[in-house]
């Protein structure tokens, strides 16, 4: 079988390095909020390019945090609206209702499956205060024209960069384009933990301190809660780890996207609609995503053929239960990209032969 992503052999090539920096924090004595957090948030926020990074829990705390952070220092408030891709995983919208913000949905591009930046302006009301947008599959989904809206509004711009990490928007990281920006390490993205885990990156010095106290009970001070917070912090193995593979993360990029080119150039099948890419700076391939009409019968065929594939994802949100009230409402580009989505194995550990056989294979479909 090719796997969709082997996290085994992904972690098995820094298993030295991994197993030396998990022994340390054992040996340490010291499991939560020390050096080694302070080392890797050092060095992702020089990374990122900003001048803040909080590590936090996982990814969708990250986001939780910054929107309740805006709502603590009284730039946002409960029934505030906030424009959000319709396609996107639902952790992005959970973040918003967590903190009783109102989710607008607006379509994606059909060619790049990112927010259509055209259909945002008609979106925004008196009530709007903020635009997230989702770096989906590992494509940059910042436009000059959505940093202007937000000037021109004066609304917070707010990233989700848990699929993009090292993604690139003319020389600018991804997590560093807008007023702060949650990230996910979650051990099968592009940069993974050994668990869950996650990031808040920004150069507001109030946010920052604002969301470490939030994710730490509330408190920046041992024993003093300004806020009604939360357990959400980054331990010290996780963060040990994520700072050894950290060091890897351009060159891991640099394979997926090799393996990207070679689809690219490779499949050839008329029914198969693949990724438009004008800037390969600004693509990691998180996933490399295909769309047909015919996605259940090719996903059995690739299965049958020992490939896996994944779909991203098979309900979009506003057809999920826990938003039942939306389940009415008509997004046709959105439900289109989920009834047609298949993402195809893509990794930095993926082999020339394992690349050939499923070109192949989808060629002879």
């Amino acid at each position: 079988m090719i796997k969709f992503l082997d996290l085994q052999k992904v972690t098995a090539r820094y298993a030295d390095e991994i197993h030396e920096a998990v022994s340390r924090v054992i040996d340490s004595g010291w499991y939560l909020q020390g050096r080694e957090n302070e080392r890797f948030e050092f060095n992702y926020s020089k990374y990122i390019g900003t001048k803040h990074a909080i590590g936090v829990a996982n990814g969708l705390d990250a986001l939780i945090w910054i929107f309740r952070a805006y709502v603590e220092m009284g730039i946002m408030k409960p029934g505030d609206e906030v424009i959000v891709p319709a396609n996107t995983y639902i952790a992005s919208i959970l973040a918003i209702t967590e903190n009783r913000l109102k989710p607008v949905l607006v379509e994606p591009s059909l060619a790049t499956y990112q927010i259509d930046d055209t259909r945002i302006e008609s979106a925004i009301t008196s009530k709007t205060k903020a635009i997230l947008i989702v770096h989906l599959y590992g494509q940059c989904a910042f436009t000059e024209k959505i940093s202007q809206l937000c000037m021109k509004y004066n609304l917070k711009l707010v990233e989700d960069n848990a699929q993009a990490h090292g993604c690139l928007y003319r020389g600018r990281m991804t997590g560093s384009l807008g007023d702060a920006a949650g990230h996910s390490f979650y051990p099968g993205k592009n940069l993974g933990a050994l668990g869950d885990a996650g990031a808040i990156t920004t150069n507001d010095v109030v946010l920052a301190r604002t969301v470490r106290a939030l994710a730490n009970y509330g408190s920046s001070k041992k024993y003093v809660f300004k806020y009604t917070g939360r357990n959400s912090r980054l331990d010290e193995i996780q963060a040990a780890v994520l700072d050894v593979k950290l060091k890897y993360l351009d060159e891991d990029v640099q394979k997926r996207k090799a393996v990207a080119r070679y689809y690219i150039e490779h499949i050839k099948h008329p029914a198969i609609v693949l990724p438009v890419v004008e800037d390969w700076d600004a693509h990691v391939f998180h996933v490399f995503t295909i769309r047909t009409d015919r996605r259940d019968e090719l996903q059995q065929y690739l299965n049958d053929n020992e490939v896996q594939t994944i779909i991203h994802y098979p309900i979009p949100p506003h057809k999920q239960e826990c938003y039942k009230e939306w389940n009415m409402l008509p997004f046709p580009i959105t439900e289109q990209i989920h009834n047609e989505e298949l993402s195809l194995p893509i990794s930095p550990v993926m082999s020339e032969e394992e690349v050939k056989v499923v070109v192949d294979l989808l060629n002879k479909w």
